[in-house]
């Protein structure tokens, strides 16, 4: 069974809020088996995943951790989609990735600045933007000297700097205020919209598209870090 199948299971059971005994009842299992199938020690059969399916009103694909979208629509790769390109020599493959990415991450963006402008915080917009800032600096910085023919003065900070790891360290103090900015607006009962997957679905039909589709390759590619590996 796929290794996302209890962890997504004892979410939706979490979700709806109810108990493993009450899941377990409408299931028709015992609490103590539904209990292993959570924690990942029993694997069900098929009849048991097409209950569960039913009982939470999901997809077995989003189930079993094949996709993000609970009615089963599958998210598709950028490499798959350009795999299947009739460009004979390849030429316009890595524009139409390129275009493909910008989309997602500008639909993405945006989809989070409505939300935060939602949450009403000032000091967590900020902090998110100054996140997002550094990571554009980042990547352009780096697009930039790599020919090595390009003007190093162009930037204020030195290079030296830069390859040390200094606007990565300015990435995560960025996350630490933002960090700290959402739990003091929550410790302040601060309101925050709701980010169900129905209603971001109905809310953003188009750019909650693109976050889940960032969410699953991202999601992916950590869950290959050796790091996630070894403590699974």
């Amino acid at each position: 069974m796929n290794a996302e199948f209890s962890r997504t299971l004892s979410l939706l059971r979490q979700e709806h809020g109810v108990s493993q005994r009450t899941a377990a009842n409408a299931l028709g299992i015992s609490q103590a088996l539904l209990s292993h199938y959570e924690n990942g020690i029993r694997e069900p059969g098929l009849a048991f995943v097409v209950k569960a399916c039913e009982y939470y009103n999901v997809s077995a694909d989003f189930l079993l951790g094949r996709t993000m979208s609970r009615d089963g629509t599958t998210i598709i790769e950028p490499e798959e989609l350009y795999d299947s390109s009739n460009e004979q020599d390849g030429s316009m493959r890595g524009s139409a990735l390129a275009m493909l990415s910008k989309k997602l991450l500008v639909n993405s963006v945006a989809l989070l600045f409505d939300l935060l402008g939602k949450v009403g915080s000032r000091r967590a917009i900020r902090a998110a933007s100054a996140y997002l800032s550094t990571a554009v600096y980042q990547v352009f910085r780096l697009l930039h000297q790599a020919p090595g023919v390009n003007n190093p003065d162009f930037f204020s900070v030195p290079r030296s700097h830069f390859d040390g790891g200094l606007t990565g360290a300015d990435m995560v103090c960025s996350q630490v205020e933002l960090t700290d900015a959402l739990a003091d607006h929550a410790r302040e009962k601060g309101t925050f919209p709701d980010m169900s997957n129905d209603v971001l679905a109905k809310d953003y039909p188009v750019l909650y598209q693109s976050l889940l589709q960032i969410i699953h390759s991202t999601g992916a590619r950590v869950n290959k870090l050796p790091g996630k590996q070894e403590n699974k």
